[in-house]
């Protein structure tokens, strides 16, 4: 009798009642509307110690066939098996499931450890020796987050991982409610999750912050209200708290405004499916910045002090309150839906009548002569964006990847390149110790993961950089070092120069006002012209420009772009020079950063924007204002847009303000130094006036420099092919 080959087989305990329950059923949902089959295994996890039921959605979908449940002991032959919950082998299994699988993954869906201990909840090196004999070496990891990612690297640096997570999934049809707004008479905030004191706020003043104890405002809990309770001592009057399981949490959501989640800062929180389920019901969120790099800008950022404002204010505009809602609902369709759990099963050969491997084994490595583009975690987009713009022309057969500690790993993903995220220092509030030697093993793994010839890398040498450099030299490495900084900054960086092959230097239009440290140090520099993500010929046409941002024809208009808004205060003087525009007759567009870590307030007449590359578009406005970083600073010069300079005088290294002033030196841009004062209004008086706009035109066609992104592309690609001349 021939066995029965599934699709696929889940091994795990079916009795946990959150998140990890909910995620297997919503990929047995998945793999059943793709027409594959799944076998569910069950083994009993060390740490449930009641005797608990199968969560009731598994159990529904083994009653309605959508998946078959092994009994104990039966042979099971599955294409895929993946296995989740890495808890569960913190103990020797009593008896290993009989099963055979051409391919293996096992799933981590919980970090090893939190803030304070990361090996609280399983020591990773005991979990994966148990794993590997029960499965074999050839099983894939896969973490769920670039948090649980992180933590594991944490726990043990030279873990080897897979290059794409295993992220949870949504059918979003299920969830969503169309809502033209909130759908209270007042605002209500609310959460749903499984009972945990780690779940919420450590302190009262916090918890109190996002769930708060306020008139005119309700709070609406669904799970674990009764520890918040506890932590407070009394209930608040505008509190409503339901008990974990008796409600549905898609019937939860369609009854409140805005779903906040805080946690403990000892929490490393796994996903967050709670998120992406109100995300997926049209119910925008607020959370903690530490979740950006999941949810990129569906999602609204701030601090418990921050949660009554933002409220409010979102409660007040139902149009943006909309858009809010939407823009999550597109981002969590795209990025977590069923079809995206399809596509990685099919990577591993489970395709509807698809054979079966013969054998458990990993994917071949991939041919060398990779580049790998490595960019650090500036405030704005100016490392990355610089990378991207040399990658984009690197020859067309040439495999680029980038990796990148920037919020801005979704803009590179967008814009089409293989992208890898290291979450920065910052973000995992690491010591400088214990960040330089998880930045050096996640170097080498992506090394050994993506074997490239050539390391570019525009940052700062930080410890775990130098020391994968040292370790690999054998790969080109090349340092992508922007000129400009500030005097007396950065001679500690400039010291480690010669962990490098070579240092690659983008042009600068004010090289002659540059006083920093790198002046001294260009001896076998190579130097390119100043590199911008475009040239000129892609630019849209002005009339195209406007009509994709929604300017009216006939009217003259400006843009205001100020920064990332990530290291100082950029509000305070757009409303200044806002109103000096509208006055003057302007439409007014408002530049927000891809990453800015607070959403910007509105701005009277002015609409707000939210585009990479905003460059494509410069053509469609008569005056810019913006920040005088390299990125835009080079753009706005080479496309001849009539500009004044606002620098920002709080970044660590880059010298806005000397750039700055060498261009209005130079006729081809104003600038305001004193954006406090009268200078402002003064040069602005200057700047609305179309002879001195065309002058700077002119004076900006005469004197702009020709893309050097191209140059640096060719010179890197010659060290694929000619690794001899790397020194």
């Amino acid at each position: 009798m021939t066995a029965t080959v599934h699709d696929v087989a889940i091994l795990s305990d079916f009795r946990y009642p959150g998140g990890t329950s909910a995620s297997i059923a919503a990929e047995i949902r998945a793999q059943a509307r793709a027409g594959l089959t799944t076998v569910l295994v069950h083994v009993r996890s060390p740490h449930l110690k009641q005797n608990r039921p199968f969560h009731p959605l598994l159990t529904e979908l083994i009653k309605d066939g959508s998946a078959y449940l092994a009994a104990e002991g039966e042979e099971v032959t599955a294409r895929l098996l993946v296995v989740r919950q890495p808890r569960i082998f913190t103990e020797d299994l009593k008896t290993v499931p009989p099963i055979r699988a051409g391919r293996a993954v096992m799933v981590l869906n919980q970090a090893p450890g939190d803030a304070g201990d990361p090996a609280r909840y399983y020591d990773f090196a005991a979990v994966r020796q148990r794993v590997q004999g029960y499965f074999g070496a050839g099983i894939e990891w896969a973490p769920i987050s670039p948090q649980v990612r992180a933590e594991v690297l944490r726990a043990d640096p030279g873990a080897t991982l897979t290059g794409a997570d295993w992220h949870e999934i949504i059918d979003g049809s299920e969830w969503w409610t169309d809502r033209p707004g909130p759908v209270s008479a007042v605002p209500v905030i609310g959460r749903h999750g499984r009972p945990d004191p780690v779940k919420w706020p450590r302190t009262v003043p916090e918890l109190l912050q996002a769930y708060p104890d306020t008139p005119g405002m309700r709070v609406r809990i669904l799970g674990g209200g009764e520890l918040a309770v506890e932590k407070l001592g009394r209930t608040p009057a505008n509190w409503e708290i339901i008990e974990f399981g008796t409600r549905e949490p898609a019937e939860f959501l369609r009854g409140i405004d805005f779903f906040v989640y805080f946690h403990d800062p000892d929490l490393i929180e796994a996903f967050g499916r709670t998120i992406m389920e109100a995300m997926a019901a049209g119910v925008p969120v607020v959370i903690g910045e530490h979740f950006r790099p999941l949810f990129g800008d569906a999602a609204l950022y701030t601090t418990p002090e921050g949660v009554v404002p933002l409220v409010r204010a979102l409660y007040a505009d139902p149009g943006r309150y909309r858009a809010v809602a939407l823009r999550a609902r597109e981002f969590v369709e795209a990025r977590f839906g069923y079809p995206s759990h399809v596509a990685r099963l099919a990577d591993r050969g489970v395709r509807p009548g698809a054979p079966s491997p013969p054998a458990l084994a990993p994917p071949p490595p991939p041919p060398p002569g990779a580049v790998l583009l490595v960019s650090d975690n500036g405030v704005g987009l100016g490392h990355l964006s610089r990378l991207m713009a040399i990658g984009r022309r690197l020859p067309g057969d040439t495999p680029v990847v980038v990796a990148t500690q920037s919020h801005g790993a979704l803009v590179a993903h967008k814009e089409g390149f293989l992208t890898e995220y290291i979450p920065s220092r910052s973000v995992l509030g690491l010591a400088r110790s214990g960040w330089a030697e998880l930045l050096r093993s996640r170097l080498e793994y992506l090394i050994e993961l993506h074997r490239p010839a050539v390391v570019a890398v525009d940052s700062v040498p930080h410890d775990g950089i130098v020391a994968a450099a040292r370790a690999h030299r054998g790969i080109t490495w090349v340092w992508v070092r922007r000129p400009m900084w500030r005097r007396d900054t950065g001679a500690e960086w400039i010291e480690r120069r010669d962990a490098f092959d070579h240092v690659l230097e983008p042009g600068e239009f004010a090289a002659a006002a540059d006083e920093g440290p790198t002046v001294e140090d260009r001896a076998g520099v190579r130097l390119v012209g100043p590199i911008t993500y475009l040239d000129p010929d892609e630019l849209a046409e002005p009339e195209d420009a406007r009509e994709a941002l929604g300017i009216e024809p006939g009217r003259p208009a400006a843009l205001l772009q100020l920064g990332a808004g990530n290291i100082n205060d950029i509000v305070s003087p757009v409303a200044r020079i806002a109103r000096h525009l509208r006055d003057a007759g302007f439409q007014l567009v408002l530049a927000e950063s891809a990453i800015a870590t607070e959403p910007m307030p509105p701005v009277e007449g002015a609409q707000l924007v939210k585009l990479y590359p905003m460059s494509r578009y410069l053509r469609g406005f008569d005056l810019v204002v913006s920040a005088s970083g390299y990125n835009s600073f080079h753009e706005l010069i080479a496309f001849g847009i009539p500009s004044v300079f606002l620098p920002n005088r709080e970044t660590a290294l880059d010298d806005q303000v000397s750039r700055a002033r060498f261009a209005a030196a130079a006729g081809a841009a104003l600038i305001i130094e004193d954006p406090d004062g009268p200078d402002l209004d003064r040069v602005l008086a200057r700047a609305v006036r179309a002879d001195v706009r065309e002058a700077l035109s002119r004076r900006c066609a005469e004197v702009a420099p020709l893309n050097g992104a191209a140059d640096a592309a060719g010179w890197l690609a010659a060290f694929i092919d000619r690794p001899e001349d790397a020194r």
